[in-house]
């Protein structure tokens, strides 16, 4: 972990100015109240021998500077440290937002979505403490250290020797001890709260599923348990926060007997002045205010270093799509070929396509059919640049798909997928989302096409209706058509459909598709599918099977063939017949 030390002061110090100013204030504010401290206590020791008020003029005059001073420099460094913390939090999280965003979807799928937020979340959040907790408490110790050594040193050396003794073992020797017994812990601490995280997130989103089997029950059983060790681990962590604070306390009051042992011999020989056994006393005690902070700092390296060697074992990770030599022109059309593809997923894994050819003419509709695991989300994934290919090439218009920059490739695809994400917003938000600089009028118009504008006219709140997580205050159908809305909305050249119309009734699905096919007068459309319902008004089928081309022609061409496509279609109408047949 001691690697990602220099990574995190790398992003930190880009707020280097404020650190310094808030280190300074730190500093400042420690200082004042030692100053108050020893000013006071001399005030206290002199009054006893009821000098003139003359004498006591000059301390009285630096307790009120040092107590106001206190106040406005504690505010001022509160102030700022906050301030940085929350910039340092701001950076950190855009950073590791800019660094997965590139990964997705590629690079993501070994991780668990609850472990993924809480690293988004949680371990980013760790992070916070790297400047207050981690970095400023020590700067500010070794500042007082030098404080302390001139300040006592005014008086003798050896106070200064004796008092630098005690700093560095409360300073060095507790926070040592401190991470020692804390560390093992701190890092179960991390890796048992992602663990909850991810059966929290399961147990919500699973939910009717662990009621429809009955497994609630296990579920939380395994939740409580798993919470009763993190409730452990945080007592653990708790004795050792009150152990450090005893020790610092210890070394404190033995510091202020040693300062006395050695001080008391020098007031009898006439070597100091008595009115000064307080000063350094009190002095010695508040010094080690300085001190209080660095066992948690040790504990809050500990866990910041877990926190961001988890983030970096994602940041660092190899994306598995990149850009060869950038094409600088746009395509000329928007056509697409595929020629000798071969694609695995695994680099030693089983190949999904094999040798894919298939060419799709711009402003055609072309219907991709096949079973499932035949490579029709393959296919998909591949050209919007999900994943890259190394065997083959992809074009659109005449351009190798690789040499056209990952952003803009995917403006070139309006996709609805089969698992439509749908976000805990509005639905002209969610609709919207394809082009936000579009107005009402044309999210509304997308809405039409997509048959769904009815529907959101009679709730309600209308365009401002929230549908919850994932559109969960929605059908299946709905939620579809709301994709195809938004997808309509984006205005691509190529619109591609992954089983689009798989949650529609027959009657929905049937008005969906003469959507598709008017769409498909201005647009590249590729539709892939296992459903052969209207694809009699596609310009062209592909039949694909095992990662290859089987077949190719137009509806009536390929049942006059009699092969895949015909038994696939024969057997579909069998059934639809079985579900209009008459029950008994």
């Amino acid at each position: 972990m001691k690697e990602n030390i220099p990574r995190l002061l790398k992003i930190a110090l880009s707020y280097k100015g404020w650190m310094a100013l808030a280190a300074l204030l730190g500093f400042l504010t420690v200082g004042s109240g030692i100053g108050l401290m020893m000013t006071s206590a001399y005030i206290i020791a002199k009054a006893a021998l009821h000098p003139s008020i003359a004498e006591l003029q000059v301390g009285i005059v630096g307790v009120r500077f040092f107590g106001i001073a206190r106040g406005i420099f504690r505010y001022l460094e509160r102030y700022v440290s906050h301030e940085v913390a929350f910039r340092l939090l701001a950076k950190f999280r855009v950073w590791f937002y800019k660094a997965i965003e590139p990964l997705a979807p590629a690079g993501l799928q070994k991780y668990k979505s609850g472990d993924l937020l809480t690293r988004l979340v949680a371990d980013v959040e760790s992070l916070e403490h790297i400047y207050v907790r981690v970095i400023a408490p020590p700067v500010t110790a070794l500042a007082v250290s030098v404080l302390m050594w001139f300040l006592f040193g005014i008086f003798d050396v050896v106070f200064s020797a004796l008092l630098l003794f005690f700093f560095v073992l409360a300073g060095l020797g507790v926070p040592l001890l401190t991470r020692y017994l804390s560390k093992k812990t701190g890092q179960e601490l991390i890796a048992i709260r992602s663990q909850l995280n991810e059966m929290a997130i399961d147990g919500a989103q699973g939910m009717a599923e662990l009621l429809a089997f009955g497994r609630t029950p296990d579920h939380w059983e395994r939740f409580n348990r798993l919470n009763s060790k993190y409730v452990g681990l945080q007592r653990c962590m708790a004795l050792v926060n009150g152990m450090h604070e005893s020790l610092i306390g210890l070394i404190m009051n033995l510091a202020v007997l040693s300062i006395l042992f050695t001080a008391i011999p020098m007031v009898n020989a006439s070597r100091l002045d008595g009115v000064f056994l307080s000063v350094l006393a009190i002095g010695a005690m508040a010094a080690f205010e300085a001190l209080l902070p660095l066992p948690g700092a040790a504990q809050y390296l500990d866990n910041s270093l877990k926190a961001a060697g988890r983030l970096f074992q994602i940041t660092e990770a190899k994306s598995a799509v990149s850009d060869l030599n950038a094409a600088g022109e746009e395509p000329g059309n928007f056509a697409v070929s595929v020629r000798n593809l071969n694609f695995s997923y695994q680099p030693r894994g089983p190949r999904v396509l094999k040798g894919l050819s298939l060419e799709i003419p711009d402003k055609s509709a072309v219907a991709v059919i096949g079973s499932s695991g035949a490579g029709k989300s393959t296919i998909l994934n591949l050209l919007v640049r999900f994943w890259d290919y190394e065997d083959g090439e992809i074009r659109i218009g005449g351009q190798d798909l690789r040499r056209i920059p990952r952003d803009r490739a995917r403006a070139y695809f309006a996709v609805v997928s089969q698992h439509t994400h749908l976000f805990n917003a509005t639905i002209y938000n969610n609709i919207a989302l394809a082009n936000p600089e579009a107005g009402k009028p044309e999210v509304e118009r997308c809405a039409k096409q997509a048959r769904i504008h009815e529907f959101i006219q009679s709730l309600p709140d209308g365009y401002d209706t929230w549908i919850g997580e994932q559109g969960v205050q929605l059908s299946g159908g709905q939620r579809q058509r709301l994709a195809i809305a938004r997808a309509i909305l984006k205005n691509a050249p190529i619109l591609i459909l992954d089983e689009a119309t798989a949650h529609l009734d027959v009657v929905a699905e049937q008005k969906i598709l003469q959507t598709i096919w008017q769409i498909a007068r201005e647009k590249t459309v590729i539709m892939f599918t296992h459903r052969l319902t209207g694809l009699e008004n596609a310009d062209k089928i592909l039949v694909l099977s095992k990662g290859r081309i089987v077949e190719e022609g137009g509806h009536a061409q390929l049942l006059k063939q009699k092969k895949q496509y015909y038994r696939l279609w024969q057997m579909q109408n069998q059934l639809f017949e079985l579900d209009f047949l008459p029950s008994t």
